[in-house]
């Protein structure tokens, strides 16, 4: 395997100087030399990576992660390494989250929520509430990322130290594999249906199995697993195109598909409440519609916990908080809406109300509308798995061995594991789901709550960013060992109640106990406020994070107004 460093060249580009020169400087703050600028001086340039090199940094040209000389290769990669330039705007973050919410996940979601017998003003509130508050949360974990330049596994070396960080980055990124092999196997369901459409034979290969997936099953997730690979290992540049692309591509689709659906339903014939039995008094609906506030910020936790992954990428906090307001409450929303819209007609023109975009194509019938809508939605489904389960591990893997995994292998490695975890086996099985993606995911909350503890309560939003690349034990992040007690010890407790309030309600209920699986919505909210509070304890009680100084030329200060 290639190595992620290779001697210093004598000299570097003029022109990549000068675009880096003139771009945003993660790591420092104005008025002081920038680290690109230092580290060009001479005898001190940074490590370039040849043309066809595994360990090219993340989606940019060679060199593009600025890796300084005493950086420890143990902690380092250009990949890891903080951004030499950060070119996303505002549009790029929108577009992030239209591939993350028009899928058919989110269409099942948003419908969903009119099955818990609220009346359709409830769910809109509901919408609303939730994804303003993923908005908000999403913004203060953006923020440390994108003012230092650095990926979610890096920057939480400021708060686990630089080797407890792999453990929110295992975590993480195991969640992340198992719901890659689980988009893909959706998104592989959608295809057959395109393939037994228009190629009727392909039916005869539903007789033959291995591993209790037919073998069309494995055509369809192979098609799927090679296209998601080499979109990924093309970097994240073709990403960001990618899901330029897909959003508004599935918004024309919606748009359309509402419209041929309105007109055959006629607009008299419909109706938006889709609400089932009967309506409850708004004392008995305040709590069902807490609980679908809930289920929509559960929904986006995972994204939500490593969106400084794509953050770091951003111009500007600015550009970054403009496009997930766009992105998040506007075009939520507006999914939403057409979400009903689409549900609500299916019931005049068919019969029976189907909240599956990829069920409401297929009963259209027309092999045009199946064409286009069932690539259109696979588009879609691979958009979320990119952004949402991809993008993660590559960088959360990359961090527990950075000198031989880079980006790229981090992300191959997901891929292989997401197929050698056979998802389609045990997605179908409540006990499965519970017992495996219930426990991790109830560890999301705990580390969000430890983050933002961390970096706005105890840090002050400072950050040495060369101490995260150091393995020295005067190091700022050294604390113990490489781990900070504080924030291991909040992890396990916060973290045990957390898969406590999955795990309990479930069990109980099968040995006849009584019903409090609700508990399990609110697992996220229990975890955050946890792991905030407890690691504020510690550190209140204990102190291991450093008092940094605004005026220490060595150290980010997220205070720091941005100058636009």
């Amino acid at each position: 395997m290639a190595t992620n460093v290779v001697p210093p060249t004598t000299s570097a580009d003029p022109r990549e100087q000068a675009n880096a020169q003139a771009s945003h400087q993660p790591g420092t703050k104005a008025g002081h030399q920038t680290g690109l600028q230092a580290s060009q001086q001479p005898g001190t340039q940074p490590p370039l990576t040849g043309p066809h090199d595994v360990v090219e940094a993340a989606g940019h040209p060679a060199g593009s992660g600025l890796v300084k000389p005493e950086y420890d290769p143990r902690l380092t990669n250009e990949d890891l390494a903080p951004l030499r330039k950060q070119t996303w705007g505002g549009y790029n973050f929108f577009a992030f989250w239209m591939s993350d919410v028009h899928s058919v996940g989110g269409y099942v979601t948003a419908g969903s929520l009119f099955a818990l017998g609220i009346a359709s003003w409830q769910v809109l509130i509901s919408l609303v509430v939730g994804i303003l508050i993923v908005m908000v949360f999403t913004n203060l974990v953006a923020k440390p990322s994108q003012k230092t330049g650095v990926p979610f596994p890096v920057i939480n070396r400021a708060v686990f130290g630089v080797l407890g960080a792999n453990i929110p980055a295992i975590i993480r990124g195991l969640i992340a594999m198992a719901w890659y092999g689980v988009q893909t196997f959706l998104a592989a369901q959608s295809l057959n249906i395109i393939f037994l459409k228009f190629i009727p034979s392909s039916a005869a290969l539903l007789d033959h199995s291995f591993l209790g997936l037919n073998a069309l099953g494995w055509i369809s997730y192979a098609i799927l697993w090679v296209a998601q690979a080499a979109l990924f290992w093309r970097g994240m540049e073709t990403i960001r195109k990618f899901i330029d692309f897909a959003g508004p591509a599935v918004y024309v689709i919606m748009i359309a598909l509402a419209i041929c659906l309105v007109a055959k339903a006629g607009w008299g014939n419909i109706s938006l409440n889709l609400s089932v039995g009967e309506p409850l008094p708004l004392s008995a609906a305040i709590p069902v519609m807490i609980s679908a506030v809930a289920i929509v910020v559960s929904y986006f936790s995972g994204p939500m916990l490593n969106f400084g992954d794509f953050s770091r990428y951003g111009k500007s906090f600015t550009a970054v908080k403009r496009g997930n307001f766009l992105g998040l409450p506007v075009n939520f929303l507006f999914f939403s809406i057409l979400t009903v819209l689409c549900a609500s007609a299916t019931v005049p023109v068919f019969g029976r109300l189907i909240t599956d975009p990829i069920e409401t194509v297929q009963a259209i019938g027309a092999p045009f509308a199946i064409l286009l809508g069932g690539l259109t939605f696979v588009t879609a489904t691979v958009g979320i798995n990119i952004v949402a389960n991809f993008i993660s591990p590559a960088f959360d893997f990359s961090n527990v061995a950075p000198r031989k995994i880079s980006w790229r292998m981090g992300g191959m490695i997901a891929a292989v594991g997401s197929v050698l975890l056979t998802p389609w086996n045990w997605y179908g099985n409540p006990q499965a789901i519970q017992y495996t993606l219930g426990v991790l995911g109830a560890l999301i909350g705990p580390l969000f709550g430890l983050l933002i503890a961390g970096y706005y309560l105890v840090g002050k939003q400072r950050v040495a960013v060369d101490d995260l690349f150091s393995m020295e034990p005067t190091g700022r992040y050294w604390f113990k060992r490489g781990f900070n007690p504080n924030a291991v010890w909040t992890m396990v407790i916060a973290g045990g109640i957390s898969v406590a309030a999955a795990l309990v309600p479930t069990i109980t209920e099968d040995l006849g106990g009584p019903d409090f699986t609700w508990l399990g919505n609110y697992g996220w909210f229990i975890g955050c406020a946890l792991g905030l509070a407890l690691f504020w304890l510690f550190e209140t009680l204990s102190p291991r994070m450093p008092e940094l100084s605004a005026t220490d030329e060595t150290v980010n200060d997220g205070t720091l107004e941005e100058a636009i």
